[in-house]
């Protein structure tokens, strides 16, 4: 009987010991994954920050895209779409805002005017950079720098028009207050993303360029 019971002893032991040893083991290889994911986000955001460099407005131009890290790796086309739709994200919401303050009452002419001119040169503004995700989409075989001009040139115009806008509220010394400030900031941060989408894309296509 004591026979069995030291066997039944070193048994559960030996249990203990395996099952223990896949505990380990299992933190281990968890552990591992989490570094190597750590050190994927990290090379990502590193790429994000030096490639944000060659904007206009680094800062504003890694903080909107460094969340979209785990996406955009290391691929310069993954960063340009992911720039584009973040400009786009931004367009549409501010011409939302627009329409919203355009109904706010004790509002002059000239500011329901300049309102109204504001935020249709935006909507043209989404419809351009949605043409310009949509090519995005073709980058591909023979045709590559045909679409490739193409987004260029439908943000180039989607940035000409946020621009546009822009000018509605500074141009004749115009400096009302409270509502044309507040729509002119968000509309001045929507061209500013723009033009960085198209500094990342036209780093893109030189990227594209170089190879045969």
């Amino acid at each position: 009987m004591a026979s069995k019971m030291i066997n039944s002893i070193l048994f559960t032991c030996s249990a203990l010991a395996a099952l223990l040893l896949f505990v380990l083991n299992s933190q281990t290889c968890i552990a591992a994954r989490l570094t190597q994911s750590e050190m994927s986000t990290s090379t990502s955001a590193e790429f994000i920050r030096k490639s944000c460099t060659k904007t206009d407005y680094p800062t504003l131009c890694f903080s909107s895209l460094s969340s979209y890290a785990p996406i955009i790796q290391t691929s310069t086309e993954q960063l340009a779409k992911a720039a584009l739709s973040v400009s786009l994200d931004s367009t549409r919401s501010t011409s939302t805002m627009i329409r919203s303050t355009s109904k706010s009452r004790g509002m002059s002419s000239r500011e329901e005017e300049a309102m109204s001119d504001c935020m249709e040169t935006l909507q043209d503004s989404v419809e351009e950079l949605k043409q310009s995700l949509h090519e995005m989409a073709k980058l591909r075989g023979k045709d590559v720098k045909l679409h490739m001009n193409d987004i260029q040139t439908w943000v180039s115009a989607a940035l000409t028009d946020e621009n546009t806008c822009i000018n509605e509220f500074t141009s004749d010394g115009n400096k009302n207050g409270g509502a044309e400030n507040k729509v002119r900031s968000q509309v001045v941060k929507v061209a500013q993303l723009t033009s960085n989408a198209l500094a990342l894309i036209n780093g893109m296509a030189g990227v594209q360029s170089s190879y045969p």
